[in-house]
């Protein structure tokens, strides 16, 4: 399969190019039914005679290129349109009919916040004349409307408010924010990818019903389109070809270069044929245009947004970890905060106890799963000899040669003696885990006589200095 990116310098366009040459190159293994032999990287630097080449060859189109922030607002419709316009025609020059994917925005709804957007106008007439192109050659075609993208490689004060602030924290510049209250849909570029490669696949998210509003605040994220129709959940544009010529693409340019508004594109039966909402024979594609989304969003307030970057931002000097559950906006959010780091805030000191038994380092805590830390005791020391009331460790051995020993504190009442004492030889060749157990005195001792003995040792809470549930107790009693 051949497929061509436009945009591919773009932020979409690198996460999704570097992503496919993972298929393409056997690294990623998890679309087995992928088989990708070229990648056409289109964009701004690029020369014609590679989109030439692309649009003769190719199987599909990741239509990613846009202009977002041009100087002046003409260059919008000149960007986002005209580009439309020169990919569509050299397909058809070379009667490539492949799958097209669009990248649009939910701007292009024209309403609330969005009415009268010169970007949302341009990426309105694209999808329009996709939808037209879709219609007069029977291709398939794939609309989204994106909100809010975020994700590494996101160029900061351009068009990504998280772009913006996870550069600005992370490099402790000055940033402002308007109203924290503003709230923002949300898509993570790699669900982004992975919804593409849905796509790729034949398996793209055709968008709920347009009556359904999934943006927060005044315009709905997938508002009906000029002939749009819901039904079995996927949007189908119902968009006739025009019974007189067969195509109207040079006069929606002619429109568009006159400043007027795209040519209204006809919906009623009696301007032509309906394009029936069914896969063509042969491919797997809904036939000829179909609004999708991408299934995983997010909302966050502007304030929530920048208060987990403070937060994350704290975390080297607190060493909490803020809680990131799977798939979670968190979790999202930190990554990509992360990828903003300068070399000097990549790495940190940490806080070494050290006395003469060893030292002993808190590496990590969290807010709910407790903390990590490293103890390295010298040859011959004895670390621990104490015992926890709700407080409970696993102890690993990374390197070295050591003994665990634990006893459950107090006497057998059966006995009347000492209950017995549990021991375990560990070395870091063969590790294994050994859980200290609540209300059991504990200690480790190093029995080698030249190396140090490494133990990781994650404990089920912080350490609170205030409250420490720790007390003094040797695993074998005094005499």
């Amino acid at each position: 399969m051949n497929i061509l990116i436009t945009g591919s310098a773009g932020f979409a366009g690198r996460n999704l190019v570097e992503n496919i040459k993972n298929i393409r190159d056997g690294k990623n293994r998890t679309r087995p039914d992928l088989t990708i032999t070229t990648i056409y990287e289109y964009d701004t630097d690029s020369p014609p005679s590679l989109l030439e080449e692309a649009c003769a060859h190719c199987d599909f189109v990741f239509h990613l290129a846009g202009v977002n922030r041009p100087e002046d607002p003409s260059d919008f419709m000149k960007g986002n349109f005209g580009f439309t316009s020169v990919l569509l025609d050299t397909l058809k020059k070379y009667r490539n009919t492949c799958p097209v994917m669009l990248a649009s925005s939910v701007q292009a709804s024209l309403t609330g916040r969005f009415a009268g957007s010169e970007y949302g106008k341009s990426k309105l007439a694209g999808e329009e004349l996709l939808i037209r192109y879709g219609a007069d050659t029977g291709a398939p075609v794939l609309i989204y409307r994106f909100p809010n993208l975020f994700g590494k490689w996101c160029r900061p004060n351009y068009n990504s408010a998280v772009a913006t602030f996870c550069h600005a924290v992370a490099n402790d510049l000055p940033y402002t924010v308007n109203d924290r209250s503003t709230e923002l849909e949300l898509v993570y570029i790699d669900d982004l990818v992975e919804e593409l490669l849905d796509a790729l696949e034949g398996k793209a998210h055709g968008c709920p019903d347009p009556s359904e509003s999934r943006v927060s605040g005044d315009s709905p994220a997938m508002p009906p389109a000029p002939g749009l129709h819901g039904g079995n959940g996927v949007c189908m544009a119902d968009i006739p070809a025009d019974g007189e010529n067969g195509s109207r693409m040079a006069d929606i340019s002619t429109d568009i270069e006159n400043g007027s508004r795209m040519a209204d594109i006809p919906t009623d039966a009696e301007s032509g044929s309906r394009i029936a909402d069914t896969p063509a024979p042969g491919t797997k594609y809904p036939r000829p245009a179909v609004y999708c989304h991408v299934p995983v969003t997010h909302h966050a307030t502007l304030g929530e947004i920048v208060d987990l970057l403070l937060r994350f931002k704290s975390m080297p000097q607190t060493l909490i970890m803020p809680q990131i559950p799977e798939n979670s906006f968190e979790k999202k959010l930190y990554s990509t905060y992360l990828s903003y780091l300068p070399a000097g805030a990549v790495s940190w000191p940490l806080d070494m106890k050290v006395d003469s038994r060893g030292v002993f380092t808190e590496l990590l805590k969290t807010e709910s799963c407790g903390q990590v830390s490293i103890n390295i005791a010298r040859p011959g020391n004895v670390r621990g000899e104490h015992w926890h009331n709700s407080k409970w460790e696993i102890f690993i051995v990374v390197a070295g040669h050591g003994l665990i020993r634990e006893r459950r504190i107090g006497k057998d009442p059966s006995t009347g003696k000492e209950y017995p004492v549990i021991g375990f030889e560990v070395t870091g060749e063969q590790m294994r885990a050994v859980q200290m157990l609540p209300g059991y005195a504990h200690s480790i001792t190093n029995l080698s006589e030249t190396e140090n003995l490494v133990t990781v040792m994650w404990a089920n809470e912080p350490f609170d200095a205030e409250h420490p549930d720790t007390f003094y107790e040797r695993v074998t009693p005094e005499a």
